[in-house]
């Protein structure tokens, strides 16, 4: 696979920027149109008819439309996974290899837009070599645009870097998970099965945030957990730092591809969630994009008892600790 050069990054970043900015246009004009805020009687006439959920999936498809057809038409050479096109197939073998390919979510959150709850994005990673380079997340009900390339950094609205804090960027907590803001989600997987995954999300769940001492020792003591109701969010609030950690299953490659590739721009760690048999020392390794187990750590600063991956991966193994493991297969893989 051939090496892309620095221009031709910086022409595909400046390209994703835009097109993140447009996707993101389109998504808050049909969430207005469905306000009564804006659009033709027509238009109005057509919201009044149809039901949110037909709406949503709508305007999913059209921006998912518009996004491949200006890559398509600047680079037809380049791979193409969009989160609209694949859910509609049965096979989920993973989708990313070493072509160069887009990974596009038109909307991710989409509950919360059905409800008009502001936590909901655009997502668009560029990846390549398997490894997503460019990310670019527009939520454009919250005015937050976060963007990163390769070697370039990562930013809040262009211009802000992330962390948010990085002047210097504070250490984990010398106690984490305790202290720590701890970010997760309860899926899509609501089957009331004994030792299922929802029953063991909430049992992990109750472990983080337990005293410290209770539930036979497993008790986290985070300082906070917080639900978005977005994986991309989730992990640019994580790279933003607002995050501590984010423990998730279940979820796609286009849930997470601009993330990753901003939070690691960022300094951020991102693994597996699924605790190895030997936790304490397992090798701590980076997640394989489309593995659907993830765990990621914010960026972090140094301490004088520690650098700042020693900082990640201690946090980690907190984690890894106080959780269950999780069972999401891909189904055709």
């Amino acid at each position: 696979m051939s090496e892309i050069s620095k221009e031709e990054l910086d022409e595909i970043y400046a390209f994703a920027v835009q097109l993140g900015k447009d996707a993101g246009e389109m998504l808050m004009d049909a969430a207005k149109v469905r306000m009564g805020d804006v659009g033709t009687q027509e238009q109005k006439e057509h919201v009044q008819k149809e039901n949110a959920v037909d709406l949503v999936t709508e305007t999913d498809e059209n921006i998912e439309a518009f996004i491949k057809k200006q890559i398509t038409t600047k680079y037809p050479s380049h791979k193409f996974v969009g989160e609209e096109s694949y859910s509609k197939g049965a096979s989920r073998h993973y989708l990313i290899d070493d072509t160069p390919t887009w990974c596009v979510d038109p909307l991710d959150g989409t509950v919360n837009y059905i409800h008009l709850f502001p936590m909901f994005c655009v997502s668009i990673s560029f990846i390549h070599a398997s490894k997503p380079l460019i990310g670019v997340i527009n939520a454009p009900f919250l005015n937050q645009f976060f963007s990163s390339c390769a070697d370039r950094g990562a930013f809040l609205n262009e211009t802000q870097p992330l962390p948010l804090l990085h002047n210097p960027i504070p250490p984990l907590p010398a106690n984490a998970p305790s202290s720590c803001v701890f970010s997760c989600e309860w899926g899509k997987d609501r089957r009331d099965t004994p030792d299922g995954n929802m029953h063991r999300k909430i049992e992990s769940f109750v472990n983080m945030a337990a005293e410290v001492g209770g539930r036979d020792g497993r008790g986290g003591m985070v300082h906070g957990v917080r639900s978005l109701g977005s994986a991309t969010l989730d992990l640019a609030y994580v790279a933003m730092g607002a995050f501590d950690i984010w423990w998730e299953g279940g979820c796609w490659e286009w849930d997470v591809a601009a993330g990753i590739a901003i939070l690691q721009e960022a300094g951020g760690l991102i693994t597996t969630a699924n605790p190895p048999e030997d936790y304490a020392r397992a090798p701590i390794e980076d997640v394989r994009l489309g593995s659907r187990l993830y765990l990621a750590i914010r960026p972090a600063g140094p301490s004088p008892a520690e650098t700042g991956r020693e900082g990640q991966e201690r946090t980690v193994r907190g984690v890894w600790q106080r959780v269950r493991n999780l069972d999401y297969s891909r189904p055709g893989a």
